[in-house]
């Protein structure tokens, strides 16, 4: 079978791209269309850029690797950002470029009433009321999403679901099995239509989500389409003293390193996690006490008491 060819426009040669990694070509591919629209030869470029014209003709021709510290260097000459550069998506059309260009510099109460209204145009979460009707209960391992979550769907009368459970329904085997065999790009596939069987078939339940959730963006938007999203908090002393409890003594082997790398996740997810409806602290009470206030706020924050009535 013939292979794939390119032609190079700067020189008029011809380039086969059989055995180049796709990933490198797509980027090559960018950095041309880039420097097109800025109007600018590949010598120019590489002068600004203060790089080789032919290390950036096999940039460009998906030839061979090229260093972050590089890639920095075109971005300067190219005047765009690093991102537009190595990213696949939002360089893919005029109209990525201009509604990226709207959003930039924008605080994050503006993004999210952006996020608001994107989600009211093309969303398929339906009427708030229904979306109201599902809990979904997010955070870090040890926040009390299944214990708090258990109760809570027994409270309100509704069928409690642990998400992680369904992902192996779905998938025919293990957590560890799933990342193990297929990798974590399936785990997220396998999450996805776990998410979406449970918002199918349940109009009114309690959802306990994996910690991770929010780390795919796709998922997470399913999620907070179709569920009133609570995120359960706690002290990170709390969430290693009750992953302990479950029987999980790993954390304890090197404790130290444990809760430096706890307190890293929780930061860096802290920024989505505080994208649901309501943020409710687990630390510094009893369960019976955590609970109590936990049933009081989501009754009165999605008015299911009235629903009832």
């Amino acid at each position: 079978m013939k292979g794939l060819h390119i032609v190079d426009s700067q020189s008029g040669t011809e380039e086969n791209l059989e055995g180049k990694d796709p990933y490198l070509v797509a980027l090559g591919e960018r950095i041309r269309n880039l420097r097109s629209r800025r109007g600018l030869t590949r010598k120019a470029t590489a002068l600004a850029a203060d790089i080789s014209e032919r290390h950036l003709a096999n940039l460009e021709l998906g030839n061979g690797n090229a260093s972050i510290l590089v890639l920095q260097q075109v971005a300067f000459a190219l005047q765009c950002s690093l991102a537009e550069i190595t990213s696949d998506m939002t360089t893919s059309s005029p109209e990525w470029l201009m509604i990226r260009e709207l959003l930039e510099g924008r605080s994050e109460t503006e993004l999210y009433r952006a996020r608001v209204k994107l989600t009211e145009l093309f969303g398929s979460g339906g009427n708030n009321r229904a979306r109201l009707s599902r809990i979904a209960l997010i955070g870090l391992r040890g926040a009390g999403k299944s214990t708090l979550g258990h109760m809570l769907a027994e409270d309100l009368g509704y069928p409690f679901i642990e998400l992680s459970r369904e992902i192996e329904k779905v998938a025919g085997c293990s957590i560890v099995e799933i990342h193990s065999l297929y990798g974590a790009s399936a785990y997220r596939r396998y999450e996805r239509r776990a998410l979406e069987e449970a918002v199918q078939i349940y109009p009114e339940v309690v959802i306990a989500t994996p910690g991770g959730l929010v780390s795919d963006a796709t998922n997470f938007n399913l999620l907070l389409s179709h569920c009133y999203t609570v995120w359960l908090q706690a002290d990170p002393e709390d969430h290693m003293k009750r992953v302990v409890a479950q029987g999980d003594f790993r954390p304890m082997s090197g404790s130290r390193e444990a809760m430096n790398d706890l307190k890293h996740i929780i930061s860096g997810r802290a920024a989505f996690y505080a994208k649901a409806d309501l943020a409710y602290n687990t630390s510094g009470h009893s369960l019976e006490e955590t609970f109590t206030g936990l049933r009081t706020v989501v009754r009165n924050t999605t008015g299911v008491m009235n629903w009832a009535a």
